[in-house]
């Protein structure tokens, strides 16, 4: 089984990812850290990535998705996945994934942003995010405004894990 936490940049993925990880003893995986050299680049100078920037990188999940899943293994990813065709790629044909979105106000992920030092996502960026958000259908929409312990007990009742 795969868990794929997504949303804006700022919501909360990374800590929400490494949460479930403990309960579930699954590995957790940051898409962030599979993006190519020149795509981080480009954020670090508020450089908008394309559909095109983000082709390589999207393959290269999906791939941990599949070897994940080819050694019979669980996973937790965080990943943005803001557009329905980018899910579509990560989905692919496999059929124990699931989607859980991290919804939030824009000014309330705008101000944690803001708060965190060495990201190379800036917050003149954000609202390019939120542009380019097409809220997914089929997945566990949670407030990002739940305390963290609710939102990882809602993740574990979806996945059948309590």
């Amino acid at each position: 089984m795969i868990c794929i936490i997504m949303g804006v940049s700022g919501c909360g993925k990374t800590t929400v990812g490494k949460l479930l990880s403990k309960p579930t003893g699954w590995n957790f995986y940051d898409a962030d850290d599979f993006h190519p050299p020149e795509n981080i680049e480009k954020m670090s100078q508020r450089i908008r990535l394309t559909d095109g920037d983000r082709q390589p990188w999207l393959h290269t999940l999906k791939n941990l998705i599949d070897d994940i899943i080819a050694q019979n293994n669980h996973g937790i990813i965080a990943c943005s996945a803001l557009k329905s065709f980018y899910r579509e790629i990560l989905h692919g044909e496999h059929q124990n994934i699931h989607w859980v979105y991290l919804q939030g106000d824009y000014l309330v992920i705008l101000e944690r942003i803001k708060k965190r030092k060495n990201h190379f996502m800036k917050p003149e960026m954000l609202r390019s995010q939120f542009d380019d958000l097409e809220e997914p259908t089929n997945a566990l929409t949670l407030s990002i405004l739940l305390p963290l312990e609710d939102i990882v007990n809602q993740i574990l009742a979806h996945l059948n894990l309590l």
